[in-house]
């Protein structure tokens, strides 16, 4: 359990610096600095998590992502699984709506193209001003809200921007047959005791996924805890395709 230990501490840490980091995850500045065509800090994360998901899928989610924290502090107040249903379609509509926003303001935006990482922020912080904090505290609410009500992670399944791309880079490293981590199971020793699943934030049905041999599901962030909580010891990372 050494391992959750230290990734719940890197979470909490991520959260705690989310006041600096913000604006480097948000939807929106992405689109002002597009009209003025310049790739921002949030443009450059967005791509860092595409391709760093093709080989090590949605490990953001599970040890840097401040949302994630967040909604796993949550879980003191709401632990219950999410059931899985169309709802988990929501964020890939948002995600695909933003995106032909971003693409548009590329498109038709004025001035030369440049990169500039801390576009907007106060020598790289991002809250520097009190109002700053309104459309903070509005963050920690919209993740906060559904955690509280509908349960484990649910922002995460439901609306979550980011995670679109991670799923997107695990299919593309998947199809092109590129080494990605995953976790391995020993099917023939499991006992059926579901534990692993009990205990999966993400609320995925992992007693079923490991009759097949392998943890392999959209919404699996690597976070381990299945690997972890087995008592038969049947679950391993791997990083091969």
């Amino acid at each position: 359990m050494k391992r959750q230990k230290v990734r719940k501490g890197i979470l909490i840490c991520s959260l705690l610096l989310f006041p600096i980091t913000i604006w480097y995850f948000s939807p929106y500045l992405i689109i002002q600095a597009a009209l003025e065509h310049i790739m921002n800090g949030s443009f450059v994360v967005f791509m860092t998590m595409l391709v760093g998901s093709i080989f090590l899928s949605r490990v953001f989610c599970a040890y840097l992502c401040p949302a994630g924290g967040l909604q796993e502090c949550a879980f003191m107040v709401n632990d219950k699984p999410i059931k899985r249903d169309w709802k988990y379609n929501i964020k890939y509509v948002i995600w695909f709506l933003w995106m032909v926003g971003v693409i548009v303001s590329y498109i038709f935006g004025k001035g030369n193209y440049k990169v500039n990482f801390f576009y907007m922020t106060d020598h790289g912080i991002s809250i520097s001003e009190i109002y700053g904090y309104i459309i903070y505290y509005g963050i920690l609410i919209l993740f906060l809200i559904p955690a509280f009500v509908a349960g484990k992670r649910s922002a995460c399944h439901f609306f979550c921007w980011m995670a679109p791309f991670m799923v997107i880079g695990s299919k593309i490293g998947r199809i092109l047959h590129i080494p990605q981590l995953h976790i391995k199971a020993e099917s023939s020793k499991c006992i059926s005791c579901n534990i692993c699943t009990k205990n999966c934030p993400m609320s995925i049905d992992v007693m079923q996924l490991v009759k097949t041999g392998k943890i392999i599901d959209a919404e699996c962030i690597q976070c381990g805890v299945c690997v972890d909580v087995c008592p038969q010891n049947i679950l391993h990372f791997k990083m091969k395709f």
